[in-house]
């Protein structure tokens, strides 16, 4: 109830049922935080796809405000002053290929690769493949990450990289 109130009078945002943050942090907040309030909104989960294409600095795509990440549990989109955090479900044997940097789950280049490759490979996502350095991969570790991989993200990943 006290939660409640503090969002009608101004003082919270809520990001989601019993997830909140001040208002008056809100403007302060920076990528690195946004990327952490990412990781505690679906549990687990880890930022992948398009956002950590750019963090590993592979796309010079740029999505402003939008934090996608790969989740055990369910796709679905989290909307807060502008700022929207997506997250999209994988397979248990597809959810790997993440460390720990600090506080926060990031996946590495490949695997943020072949996530993205394999939900648009099922008609789940979309990337500006143009905007992609595909040269900055890491072609024998992409080729050890894609073996659980399904044959139809296999083959979008062999057109793409020419493997």
């Amino acid at each position: 109830m006290f939660c409640s109130r503090q969002v009608k009078n101004g003082s919270f945002i809520r990001l989601k049922k019993n997830f909140y943050v001040l208002e008056d942090r809100w403007p302060y907040l920076e990528r690195q935080d946004l990327f952490v309030i990412a990781n505690y909104l679906q549990v687990p989960s880890y930022l992948s796809c398009t956002t950590a294409l750019v963090y590993h600095g592979l796309t010079t795509q740029v999505t402003r405000d939008l934090y996608e990440s790969v989740s055990l549990k369910c796709s679905i989109r989290y909307n807060a002053r502008g700022v929207s955090f997506s997250y999209f479900k994988l397979k248990k044997d597809l959810y790997f290929g993440f460390t720990k940097i600090g506080p926060l789950f990031m996946v590495q280049k490949e695997k943020a690769f072949l996530d993205a490759c394999h939900l648009c490979a099922y008609g789940h996502y979309a990337l500006d493949w143009s905007a992609l350095d595909i040269y900055r991969l890491d072609i024998d570790n992409l080729k050890a990450l894609m073996k659980p991989f399904p044959p139809r993200t296999k083959g979008m990943v062999k057109k793409l990289c020419g493997i």
